[in-house]
């Protein structure tokens, strides 16, 4: 191999690094350190030259390539953990539809060659936030109306784990209003949890996550398959660019609920069972957020909540 494609060190991006460290410790920084060596493994084994400067999320690397034939994708680099093994059943069933497309992957390492789509164009560089929205929107309904495939976990095991986790949480916050919230997040979901709902969904569609392509004008990327209600789907999008969208207007009620209000209509939602299900997105996150050692409820979430109110 090319010494110009093999990957440096120094190039991992540090956000990554200490991302690893930081959720899976000593196993983190092992992986880490054996990247440029997996990484050079991968470009040889497909007949890979890169094309670009590596970049990452929180959970991968992503190196820029061109294939043999010299077409454009990206090699994307992660631990193999659950979580990818279910992004790759999400993505071999949506096949492309609304979806990054899957080119290739290799299930010892769960590394994935993906289609190339336009990485510094994401759907939050559309100013108007009614005509992003409604794109989000329209991608989302065909996403959810992708039959579920077996093999991934449900919402309802999900609505059970945290049904059990909410008493001890509720203890642990500090402010008498934020207990009552969680309180009332985790009435929302025991009245649903017996009707968990069936579609296939991605768990984090939001403005970051659909970028420009040329194959259609948006696709979603980075999907986490669950299978469930697309009521629980949709805080992500209502979420999206909080501070500068949200926030900004002086409004940020009236914004959520126009905002759900779109997504509703264009998904064909049930208002009020996905407002529940929305209203368990924020126990879920509260959730996580107290296992860090939060003891208030986020300001956004509240907010979130409020604005569903008799939705």
């Amino acid at each position: 191999m090319n010494v110009p494609d093999a990957l440096a060190a120094d190039e991992i991006p540090q956000c990554l690094v200490a991302s690893y460290a930081t959720s899976f410790g000593e196993e983190g920084r092992a992986w880490i350190a054996q990247l440029p060596s997996l990484a050079a493994d991968m470009l040889e084994r497909r007949q890979l030259r890169r094309d670009g400067a590596a970049w990452s999320g929180q959970a991968s690397l992503v190196l820029p390539v061109l294939r043999h034939d010299g077409t454009g994708a990206v090699l994307k680099l992660q631990l193999p953990r659950e979580e990818t093994a279910a992004a790759l059943i999400g993505l071999r069933t949506w096949n492309g539809e609304g979806m990054v497309r899957l080119l290739d992957h290799d299930p010892a390492s769960s590394s994935m060659l993906l289609e190339r789509l336009d990485g510094a164009r994401t759907l939050a560089s559309v100013d108007d936030d009614d005509v992003a929205m409604g794109i989000l929107a329209g991608l989302h309904a065909r996403l959810v109306a992708v039959p579920a495939p077996q093999g991934l976990r449900g919402l309802g095991d999900v609505a059970a784990e945290m049904l059990e986790q909410a008493p001890q949480a509720i203890t642990r916050l500090t402010d008498p209003a934020d207990r009552r919230l969680l309180r009332g997040w985790a009435s929302a979901v025991a009245e649903l949890a017996d009707d968990p709902g069936d579609r296939l969904l991605l768990w984090d569609l939001h403005y970051d996550n659909i970028l420009a392509a040329q194959r259609e004008p948006w696709l979603a990327i980075d999907p986490e398959p669950l299978v469930g209600d697309p009521g629980f789907d949709l805080w992500p999008a209502l979420d999206s660019r909080w501070d500068d969208v949200v926030v900004a207007k002086g409004e940020p009620l009236r914004v959520v609920r126009r905002r759900f209000d779109l997504l509703t209509e264009v998904l064909g939602l049930d208002r009020a069972r996905a407002a529940g299900w929305t209203l368990g997105r924020l126990l879920q996150n509260a959730l996580w957020d107290i296992e860090d050692g939060e003891t208030r409820l986020a300001p956004s979430a509240v907010a979130v909540a409020e604005a569903l109110r008799h939705r």
